[in-house]
């Protein structure tokens, strides 16, 4: 315990930090992709169109059904086959970009088709046009639908960004493996990275949280804060 505190911690954790750093850079910026992406899927498989529907369906089918490592090591090797050269950092960033959009997509499309249909009815009776309809009415309330969905997926990236060390990114896990070939001490780091990705993971489910009540409606807060209160009190007994 002695050489945990004040010997590995010392030397090792600020280098864990900076892969942390990373990994935290891949899931904002693959989140904040696969967000427009999914967002975009959604809207072109609900449009009618099914010259556009095929073919986003099948990408949803696909990069939901293939592993995402396996995905990473596409983008990665076969890619440059092709022309297309991408750094190790951006490829982790597409694959996991687009692998998160294919299930938003689904996310956004179920909580979309969950609005009530006379609110568009509605809004074409005051003459507002389609775009108008979706942008102020329909993809506001959605996106409040969505949003602990999404808050999952975001905790979860934060896990499966570890994938990406497989293709050369120095990422939290990969700099663990690392300091591990350098010390032979694998509990000791791995309990170190654990600790990283559950503190990192604990701050971005009281994130989501905190989000999700700041766009639910007050009126719906102060119900839940009632509901919450009279569940509270003991029971009467007769």
């Amino acid at each position: 315990m002695y050489e945990f505190f004040f010997v590995l911690i010392p030397r090792y954790f600020p280098f864990l930090l900076e892969g942390a750093i990373v990994t935290l850079e891949l899931s904002f910026l693959s989140m904040a992709l696969g967000l427009v992406l999914g967002l975009a899927v959604a809207l072109g498989r609900l449009s009618g169109r099914k010259w556009l529907e095929w073919p986003l369906a099948a990408y949803v089918e696909i990069w939901r059904d293939v592993p995402l490592i396996v995905q990473l090591l596409v983008i990665y090797f076969t890619l440059p086959s092709i022309g297309l050269f991408l750094p190790a950092f951006w490829a982790g960033v597409l694959g996991l970009a687009l692998n998160l959009a294919a299930y938003l997509s689904e996310v956004f499309r179920a909580a979309i088709l969950s609005i009530d249909p006379g609110q568009r009815a509605a809004g074409l009776s005051i003459g507002m046009s389609g775009f108008m309809i979706h942008r102020r009415i329909i993809l506001p309330q959605a996106l409040r639908i969505a949003v602990p969905t999404i808050g999952g997926y975001f905790i979860a990236l934060l896990k499966d960004s570890s994938l990406v060390s497989f293709i050369s990114v120095n990422e939290l896990l990969r700099n663990g493996t690392i300091v591990i070939s350098n010390t032979f001490k694998s509990m000791e780091v791995y309990m170190m990275v654990a600790i990283i990705y559950f503190v990192m993971s604990f701050v971005a489910a009281r994130l989501v949280q905190h989000v999700e009540q700041r766009l639910t409606p007050r009126h719906l807060r102060r119900g839940r804060r009632s509901q919450r209160a009279l569940a509270s009190q003991p029971a009467v007994m007769p």
